[in-house]
């Protein structure tokens, strides 16, 4: 996106004017920022490229709305956070997370944390993304976004609240509530394995 030559203001113009290698042009300079953004709020069955394509779609229907008052990549992370938000939305929850979810590998990575009385060692590294992803998707999408930025992401409080639109207390608060849900119901993963 640090594209030299790339003249967003001139190529808004040509995009307002219709011109179809403007907007293009615009999609291949913000394809690496829309991508990213996608890619760390994916929701679970939904290909990114589509997903891509939806916030390029609601930004060429907003662009009229766009008045130049915050950079415009900051403009299109929003409806691309937005977007995410909306699918999470729109997915249908599963009641409960159960043991019998999980694969071989998440089941030997979530035993060896709930038996272990130190740090754990463990070498399957993709095994405990996906068992980190599995609990994170039982969580509200807004839940669920705040740790995924916060944690995943490590993107500070001000970043969030610019990205979401939500004031930094109200980042905090929601960060703090979407840990305690996550250790209630790892907790509770942890409470069906002894039974």
């Amino acid at each position: 996106m640090a594209d030299e030559t790339f003249d967003l203001p001139a190529c808004l113009e040509r995009v307002r004017r219709r011109d179809q290698s403007a907007a293009r042009e615009l999609v291949e300079h913000l394809y690496p920022l829309v991508i990213r953004i996608v890619r760390s709020h994916l929701p679970r069955r939904v290909a990114e490229e589509d997903l891509a394509q939806d916030v390029f779609l609601k930004m060429f229907t907003r662009l009229d709305q766009y008045k130049g008052e915050v950079a415009f990549s900051h403009w299109v992370s929003r409806i691309a956070v937005t977007t995410c938000i909306d699918q999470l939305r729109a997915q249908k929850r599963r009641p409960e997370f159960r043991w019998a979810d999980l694969s071989e590998k998440e089941a030997e990575v979530l035993d060896a944390v709930l038996t272990s009385d130190g740090e754990v060692a463990v070498n399957d590294a993709l095994a405990s993304r996906e068992l980190v992803y599995k609990l994170l998707g039982q969580l509200k999408p807004q839940d669920r976004l705040v740790l995924q930025l916060l944690d995943l992401e490590q993107r500070s409080v001000a970043e969030i609240s610019e990205m979401t639109g939500w004031n930094s207390s109200l980042v905090k608060v929601r960060a703090f509530r979407a840990r305690g849900k996550l250790k209630k119901l790892f907790e509770e993963l942890e409470r069906k394995e002894r039974q």
